[in-house]
């Protein structure tokens, strides 16, 4: 069964007080979850360690680390491997984030190195993908969003698909206030859907599909609500802790 993910990607975000208080009111406040349901905090670096900790005896609820590199160790000043968050336990990484697509220059390609080296070290990757305005103004989303996956993607065995959660963002409603209608979302990612179906079969029927664009309380019910919507990718309402336990509590 594919799973129901509310995922918080706090970005470069809080302080360290800020950060366990934060984790503390959400988990003060978290609703009984769903053997398909799982909640997921994707928070900095530095924080990896606490935020761990503070979730040590909950079910069903991951850290994960918002980026990795394509090597386990080395001289690479700066960077995080797998290797170091695999020896902190984390669950999940997030990859392929628009802003590290658009800032960091991170291609198809190189994601798919470090989908490789995630899997290898049984990292579960929240694999991002989505298109900017000017492709969904030229209608030319679908093919845009395949290319993603294709490239990324379709080297993959069938079972390694099934340790992977997507991610679908349109890059025009990330933090700006615009949110892709549920009829658009739910568009979208049937359309993945249908793409990783013609690679891996019944497999892509078992891979949870998340939504991320400007996801909130106010419309988490009705995104979530959609058939091939498992969930959230969600930015800065996971910032709130009452927003972010009114995104969980809209899981399927």
């Amino acid at each position: 069964m594919k799973k129901q993910i509310a995922a918080a990607n706090w970005k470069m975000n809080l302080t360290l007080q800020q950060a366990e208080k934060l984790l503390d009111d959400v988990l003060a406040n978290l609703p009984q979850l769903q053997p398909q349901q799982q909640v997921v905090f994707a928070v900095p670096f530095p924080y990896l360690q606490m935020a761990q900790q503070k979730i040590a005896g909950k079910q069903q609820v991951f850290i994960a680390a918002q980026n990795c590199y394509t090597k386990k160790s080395g001289a690479f000043t700066g960077e995080v491997s797998v290797e170091m968050l695999q020896s902190l336990n984390i669950g999940f990484v997030v990859l392929g984030h628009s802003e590290r697509r658009e800032y960091f220059g991170e291609d198809n390609q190189f994601l798919a190195e470090k989908l490789n080296i995630a899997l290898q070290y049984n990292i579960t990757p929240i694999f991002c993908c989505g298109e900017p305005l000017n492709i969904r103004e030229a209608g030319t989303q679908n093919e845009f969003v395949a290319k993603q996956l294709e490239e990324s993607l379709f080297h993959l065995s069938t079972e390694q698909l099934q340790k992977i959660v997507i991610a679908y963002e349109p890059i025009w409603a990330i933090g700006t206030g615009k949110t892709a209608t549920s009829v658009q979302a739910q568009e979208m990612q049937a359309h993945l859907r249908s793409v990783l179906s013609k690679k891996f079969g019944d497999a892509a029927n078992n891979t949870s599909i998340l939504y991320g664009g400007s996801v909130k309380g106010s419309n988490a019910k009705e995104l979530f609500s959609q058939p091939d919507v498992d969930g959230g990718l969600v930015g800065g309402a996971s910032l709130n802790a009452d927003e972010f336990v009114t995104i969980i509590k809209s899981l399927k």
